[in-house]
């Protein structure tokens, strides 16, 4: 990486996540416009709280999760909380089961950066078969099954990402400008539409 991309925000994304949610997403919408337009009486309220209800829960699960490294902070995005985490606060980061980062007292997961089992057992085939059989389970720092690079330089798309971010740590948290303590918003704007279509969808199915 040089320093002049240091300089811009990296942005981490599942592309998997992203094409199944906004088909999900289409689905529902076909689904419960169809029973808006044909439906009656009843029905049609039913479709439109299922649609208030699940919308925000598909883009919440699987458009929304994002991981936005930067010069100053890291930001991830997931479904119902952003976390914001100046370089300084963050104390490590890895790639076990899932791919999380620690930061004062606490452990966030990032959404946004799957972690492939397939891919990890890939790498530890062609580790093994360079002669390395080296696997370290600990250490907040740590990434899981380090070192899974084999001869063949291949590595879990979830590692190549962590060390970027564990990378961008290590070279700011000095700077004046990525100190600070973490802070946590709540996305409202996807709880309350959830909250009350599901609200309204369990109210119109007890009085049904």
């Amino acid at each position: 990486m040089s320093e002049q991309t240091g300089y811009a925000d990296h942005t981490y994304r599942s592309t998997m996540g992203m094409v199944g949610g906004t088909l999900l997403m289409a689905l529902v919408v076909l689904l419960a416009a169809d029973g808006i337009v044909s439906g009656e009486g009843r029905t049609r309220w039913l479709s439109l709280a299922a649609l208030v209800a699940l919308v925000p829960l598909i883009f919440a699960f699987s458009l929304r999760p994002a991981v936005y490294a930067g010069r100053e902070r890291l930001r991830v995005r997931n479904p119902f909380r952003t976390i914001t985490l100046p370089w300084a606060s963050v104390e490590g980061v890895r790639a076990a089961y899932s791919a999380e980062v620690f930061a004062g007292d606490g452990k966030y997961q990032m959404w946004a950066i799957p972690v492939s089992l397939r891919q990890r057992k890939k790498a530890l085939r062609q580790d093994r078969g360079g002669g390395n059989s080296s696997v370290n389970l600990s250490g907040h720092g740590s990434v899981f099954a380090p070192g899974l690079s084999g001869g063949s330089g291949y590595r879990p798309q979830a590692d190549q990402a962590i060390d970027e971010i564990r990378a961008l740590a290590e070279r700011h948290a000095s700077d004046e400008g990525a100190q600070g303590a973490p802070s946590v918003r709540w996305a409202y704007e996807v709880l309350v539409p959830a909250v009350a279509g599901g609200a309204a969808l369990l109210l119109l199915l007890f009085l049904g």
